[in-house]
């Protein structure tokens, strides 16, 4: 039985993995959870998984939680700090970061310490420090696993190939609600149109990054370093019907590619059962009733993010870093109602201009530009 920490444990990854775990509670068990600021869901969650400790980064306080939580005989711990020390509790197996943003950063790393297996939802954290990471992974014999159903089509495709035999990697994207708007519209696109993704269900942040293509972006930036493929070898193209989740072309011509309806709770059950395979009840792909698979070359031109991601990944160093933190903060901005949608890549290019670059980033240079992008961006919305 495998022993697993769930940070993010409220969100839609979270909760996904909560339901494949009570589908199998022969083969999980939860050791763990964590949540940004939902105590109520997280004290439902604790009150039937029965985890030994459960965090809250921002809990709300016009209510005291460490009496409810101590009479379920659980520890209740509070700060950000927290979900960097249950990351690396020694006794688990899995550690799933679903955590939103650059925060995830801190918890990942504990955990590649520790020697843990990283199940990783965050991809927030390869695009801020990649080669950090994945060299703590290397160096403490951690593993990282994907959760993104693209990386996680990928990682599928791989089992068994050498990685040195890899022509290309492919990754898909849906397009999101805006593939057929004209961009000369993107200045009226309201919040509402923005969360109305067509295929997928998830968090609010995700599904603005996916109607920018900046999630692609990312996802570009984080397949690099999780299967160390030069960025000339990454393609993304446009799949509007999301049911080839990536494919893999090999210096043969051969292309592998990973096929199944929509669905988080099948890449989050991989990598929870990795290297093995369990069975579900999941809905299965009927070809019968699929009979388009469309693909499309993305345009750069109208979705400036995908660009920008690619450039900031070809400068290396802290450009992916400022890239994600400016993403971050316009994205919140336009949430709020305070920038339009289009000026989300306006913000995102201009910090990547003013940003003086480090190219050999340690760790205190990461969070330093992580810094600086977020002021930055901060300060052009202010005026």
């Amino acid at each position: 039985m495998k022993r697993l920490v769930i940070l993010g444990s409220t969100g839609s990854i979270g909760t996904n993995c909560l339901n494949v775990v009570e589908a199998h509670p022969d083969e999980f068990e939860i050791g763990y959870l964590a949540t940004h600021s939902n105590v109520d869901l997280l004290y439902q969650q604790a009150q039937r998984f029965r985890p030994r400790v459960v965090a809250a980064v921002q809990p709300p306080q016009e209510r005291d939680w460490v009496t409810p939580f101590t009479k379920l005989g659980i520890e209740y711990l509070t700060g950000a700090a927290a979900l960097a020390e249950i990351a690396a509790a020694p006794d688990v197996d899995v550690v799933v970061n679903a955590v939103v943003g650059a925060a995830g950063l801190p918890a990942t790393l504990r955990a590649l310490r520790q020697g843990h297996t990283v199940a990783l939802a965050n991809k927030e954290t390869l695009v801020v420090a990649g080669e950090l990471v994945t060299a703590e992974a290397v160096k403490n014999d951690g593993l990282l696993i994907p959760i993104d159903s693209e990386h996680s089509a990928l990682w599928q495709c791989l089992v068994g190939e050498a990685r040195h035999r890899i022509e290309t990697l492919i990754l898909t994207a849906s397009g999101g609600p805006f593939r057929q708007r004209p961009k000369e519209e993107f200045a009226k696109i309201t919040v509402a149109e923005a969360l109305n993704h067509p295929n997928w269900t998830m968090g609010r942040k995700i599904t603005i990054d996916s109607a920018t293509l900046m999630n692609k972006g990312l996802e570009v930036i984080e397949a690099h370093w999780l299967f160390a493929v030069p960025v000339d070898r990454l393609r993304v193209l446009i799949h509007p019907q999301s049911i080839i989740h990536s494919m893999v072309e090999f210096v043969d011509g051969s292309i592998k590619a990973q096929l199944g309806v929509p669905d988080m709770r099948l890449p989050i059950q991989y990598a929870l059962t990795y290297p093995d395979r369990l069975p579900n009840q999941f809905p299965r792909m009927d070809f019968a009733f699929s009979r388009r698979l469309d693909f499309y070359e993305p345009d750069f031109e109208k979705f400036v993010c995908l660009r920008l991601a690619y450039e900031a990944l070809r400068e290396g160093g802290t450009a992916p870093a400022v890239l994600n933190a400016a993403n971050e903060e316009a994205v919140q901005a336009f949430l709020r109602e305070a920038i339009r949608f289009d000026q989300i890549p306006h913000l995102v290019d201009r910090a990547l201009q003013q940003h003086q670059n480090h190219r050999q980033a340690d760790f205190d240079d990461v969070l330093a530009a992580d810094r600086w992008a977020r002021g930055f961006v901060r300060q052009r919305i202010t005026n």
